[in-house]
């Protein structure tokens, strides 16, 4: 079993991001918690590296990876080795909140899904980093990506003031600079190799949810 730690606080590595996510899958097509985990650590190094804009997604989202952490070294840890079993166990053993929140509030289902959600804002904005122009506005990329994600999700105070902090994104080259790859060029080539990997390990996810009816947990 792993034995997480805090974030850590070294610099953002795409190739590490991509190496994670591509080892996140099973040969069963089942999800590592661990590497799940570890994903989501580059991720929230990567919101971090760009100032304090992106705080009110990572600080929440460093708050789920450690309620994971937790599930993962507690005493049935063993449990939440991947997402499927821990679906399994928790829904087995009514440990979710399934109506309202009540005696459940940091279930692994619940927590996963959160970070599941904010995945899918990354994923639609990285992705258009990768298909971008010199002349690509990334306020425009990352407004478009939240709007057709984490928005629905959020209350309108919260959606106003996302989209009032993302005016004041850095330009793409300087998105590309913080990913430590190198040319645009390069960035673009591993953007196009991590992109199929995150993209695979959402839509497992969502599949999973959806066939448990666990999308809308409270």
């Amino acid at each position: 079993m792993a034995d997480f730690d805090s974030v850590p606080v070294e610099k953002f590595s795409l190739k590490e991001v991509l190496i994670t996510f591509q080892s996140c899958l099973t040969d069963s097509q089942e999800i590592v918690t661990d590497s799940y985990v570890n994903g989501w650590r580059g991720l929230v190094r990567f919101m971090n590296s760009l100032g304090s804009i992106f705080s009110f997604i990572s600080k929440d989202a460093v708050n789920k990876i450690q309620i994971m952490v937790t599930h993962r070294n507690g005493e049935n840890g063993d449990k939440y080795e991947t997402l499927q079993s821990m679906v399994k166990y928790e829904l087995d053993n009514n440990l979710v909140d399934l109506q309202r929140r009540a005696e459940h509030p940091e279930s692994g289902c619940r927590t996963l899904l959160r970070l599941h959600r904010a995945l899918r804002w990354l994923e639609l904005f990285l992705e258009k980093l990768r298909t971008s122009t010199e002349d690509s506005k990334t306020s425009v990329m990352c407004t478009d990506a939240y709007n057709d994600s984490l928005a629905q999700h959020h209350a309108w105070i919260i959606r106003k003031a996302a989209t009032m902090a993302f005016c004041a994104l850095p330009g793409r080259a300087a998105f590309f600079q913080t990913m430590n790859v190198g040319s645009t060029e390069q960035v673009v080539a591993m953007l196009g190799e991590a992109m199929p990997f995150i993209s695979k390990v959402y839509e497992i996810t969502e599949e999973l949810y959806k066939q448990h009816n666990l999308l809308e947990l409270p």
